[in-house]
């Protein structure tokens, strides 16, 4: 409340209020200056308002006093719950862990000033938890207090823990919050097998690296702690058969074969097998209980075994030019069962296709049957076929690899279809072409090819051929004055001959055509001018024969796809005709007639653009009027003795009408489908198929009426094909 010292109590004294929440949270009795609250104040929100105060004169309007402020500070009380931060809680610690080890800490606040009372001074408890943890009532560190705790009995624990405010009395406001608390593993426990005794049985024809079998040491201990090694004793000889190795998925012991088993050599083996932790820690255990052993046997399983060849893979060589009957080799195989079948050789057909050798079947020698040619096949992988006589016929194959030698007997040529030209303006001296040789034998020291002009009477004024003894020539002119007026074309043999014992050679004869060339020396039509020339005829002739046979050659090609493309329209007019011969489809179309002048009838067939979609309702409907078939037709035979009043007849036109107007499938044609009566007084008779099965003769006063048309009407249901005359 404030007053003024020059209030007399004769309410001339007017009091304003201004500042923080003047008129908002607070107000002041313009009369007495009582402050009063508008709201309920909130210390958390705003601890303190600053306001200001004057006094001012209702008579004349002046203030008694100089304007005055104060400060009204919110005193808190205990309105606010405690609460925790950084929710939820998760930690671990290790198992086996001593008594005392830090787990956590929790954090709780309250909103509430911690400078007045006891309001926002915390306590901290355990609700659940006891006895393994306990906390620190005042920083709310949670420790365990149960010793030696162990993981492979309890892996994880929940810890409810509460916080008071009022430093824990009644009256005071509570919260609690959850701690997930888990046991960290150690290596607390060693591998144990849980059998003193493993057996296996192996079969004897088991591959290197087969699995025989799996043991297993069961460790209580998780992750890096249960990883283990497995090994088999190195002392015994039997170690050296089988090796053991560790599945790191499922810490199992895998045995496996490492050399091939004979039944007949050793049917036993007997060997220990050891475990051992990768990661001891002897904090907990002694060294000797991170380990356990077991012993293994394992038995041979006695199989009928294919005959093994004494090499596994025989590679032979053979010259090219072997006559018939070479001895090549001879592959060995024998049975190593007990029995010891006697064995056949065979050659595989696929491996041998050209039948370029053979073998005798007893004592598996290979010869040469035919001729063998290097360039052709350089190689032979024949696969020879060991076979038992008797008992099973078991069999197994092997490889022989011949190599056919090369010998000289293909003669060199160029490398290439060469075209050379000279130029008009060639110095003589310069070079023209170079060549290269090529030849399919393979010596060995490698080709060396000689080059050469043919030998002649005379020496060529021309040309000359120089060997530049790495296997190239070139062609160089001898002279300078070549012009296409004078020649055209030169004929130049050349003669390359190998290094060969005894050596070939070959000759050919190279086209050389004089060219006008460009500036660079390049020939811009490649040797075609002088071809014209040659022939008599100019460049622009010989281009335009060369357009003229590209005309006649792709023209026929046009004139064939023309005649086939007119080909399908006619076909597919064919099948449209067809459609309208069909006893189905003649429904779909509306069939009419009228006069036309001359007296005569024009059929005319009303068709719809495009043909009606089946539908299954048009199935239903064509066995609907199958039962009223027979009443029409009885109808239509008396047509002469009804008229269109008749009730079958506007029977059948209110049928017709309904399929009509029922059936949503049916495009909108274009076409008025008009049902009439025909009468009785027709000379030619009956319009309607579904009497042309009936045909009767026309009266002698109808023979004198013109034919105009003749048309066959397809039977509408089932009857006769006959020619209906109107």
């Amino acid at each position: 409340m404030l007053k003024s010292d020059s209030d007399r109590g004769d309410f001339t004294i007017r009091y304003i209020l201004s500042g923080e929440g003047a008129g908002d949270v607070f107000e002041i009795d313009e009369y007495s200056g009582e402050i009063r609250t508008l709201k309920k104040l909130d210390r958390e929100e705003k601890a303190f308002y600053t306001l200001q105060a004057q006094a001012i004169n209702r008579i004349s309007n002046e203030p008694e006093e100089p304007q005055s402020e104060f400060i009204i500070k919110v005193q808190d009380i205990n309105d606010n719950i405690p609460q925790f931060l950084n929710e939820p809680y998760v930690s671990s610690i290790p198992e086996m862990c001593p008594t005392g080890t830090t787990v956590a800490q929790v954090t709780a606040t309250d909103a509430d000033d911690p400078m007045f009372g006891n309001n926002a001074k915390l306590i901290y408890s355990i609700l659940q938890g006891e006895p393994y943890f306990s906390v620190e009532p005042k920083t709310g560190i949670i420790v365990t207090s149960w010793p030696k705790m162990d993981r492979e009995v309890r892996e994880q624990y929940l810890v409810v823990v509460e916080v008071k405010d009022m430093l824990g009395l009644s009256s005071g406001y509570s919260s609690s919050t959850t701690v997930t608390v888990s046991l960290t593993d150690v290596n607390d426990n060693g591998p144990t097998f849980q059998h003193n005794l493993y057996t296996f049985v192996v079969r004897e024809n088991a591959a290197v690296g087969t699995t025989v079998g799996r043991i297993m040491a069961e460790d209580g201990d998780v992750g890096i702690n249960a990883r283990m090694t497995y090994s088999l004793e190195d002392d015994l000889e039997e170690s050296s058969t089988f090796i053991i190795k560790t599945d790191p998925v499922t810490q199992e012991g895998v045995i496996l074969l490492a050399k091939p088993l004979d039944y007949e050599t050793k049917r036993r083996f007997v060997m220990a097998a050891e475990a051992v932790n990768d990661h001891i820690d002897t904090h907990f255990l002694s060294l000797e209980e991170f380990r356990d052993r077991t012993l293994l046997k394992i038995f041979v399983e006695d199989v009928d075994e294919p005959p093994v060849f004494l090499s596994p893979v025989y590679e032979w060589k053979v010259p090219e030019n072997a006559a018939v009957g070479t001895v090549l080799g001879c592959v060995t195989a024998r049975d190593t069962d007990i029995v010891n079948n006697p064995i056949r050789y065979t050659i595989d057909k696929k491996s041998d296709t050209t039948k370029a050798f053979k073998i005798d079947p007893n004592n598996g020698t290979m010869t040469v049957a035919k001729a063998l040619d290097r360039e052709t096949t350089n190689w032979h992988n024949v696969t020879i076929e060991a076979k038992e006589t008797a008992q099973n016929h078991l069999s197994s194959s092997v490889v022989v690899f011949i190599k056919v030698l090369d010998i000289n007997d293909n003669v060199p040529r160029l490398a290439r279809d060469y075209q050379p030209y000279i130029c008009e303006g060639t110095q003589a001296g310069e070079i023209i072409q170079l060549l290269s040789a090529v030849d399919p034998d393979d010596p060995v020291e490698g080709h060396h090819f000689y080059f050469s002009m043919v030998p002649e009477k005379h020496i060529n004024p021309n040309f000359t051929i120089r060997d530049n003894q790495d296997n190239t020539a070139s062609i160089i002119a001898r002279r300078s004055t070549f012009t296409r007026k004078d020649r055209t074309q030169y004929l130049l043999p050349v003669m390359v001959t190998d290094s060969g014992s005894p050596a070939l050679s070959s000759t050919s004869t190279l086209t050389i055509s004089v060219c006008k060339c460009q500036p660079a020396g390049h020939c811009p039509t490649g040797g075609v001018e002088a071809l014209a020339l040659s022939m008599g005829v100019s460049l622009q002739t010989l281009l335009g024969i060369l357009v003229c046979l590209v005309t006649f050659t792709v023209l026929p090609v046009l004139l064939l796809m023309v005649r086939r493309h007119r080909r399908k329209q006619q076909e597919g007019l064919e099948v449209v005709v067809k459609e309208l011969e069909l006893p189905d489809t003649v429904s779909q179309k509306v069939l009419y007639y009228e006069e036309a002048g001359g007296g005569g009838a024009d059929l005319k067939f009303c068709q719809p653009v495009v043909p009606l979609r089946p539908h299954s309702r048009r199935r239903e409907r064509r066995l609907r009027k199958e039962d009223i078939r027979a009443s029409i037709r009885m109808s239509l035979r008396e047509s002469h003795l009804i008229g269109p009043e008749d009730e079958v007849f506007r029977q059948f036109i209110l049928d017709r009408l309904a399929d009509a107007d029922q059936d949503p499938d049916v495009p909108p044609f274009d076409c008025l489908r008009t049902y009439a009566y025909e009468g009785s007084g027709s000379p030619t008779g009956s319009l309607s198929s579904l009497e042309s099965s009936s045909f009767e003769s026309v009266p002698e006063q109808a023979v004198n009426i013109p034919r105009p048309y003749v048309v066959r009407l397809t039977p509408w249901f089932g009857g006769e094909k006959e020619d209906t005359i109107f």
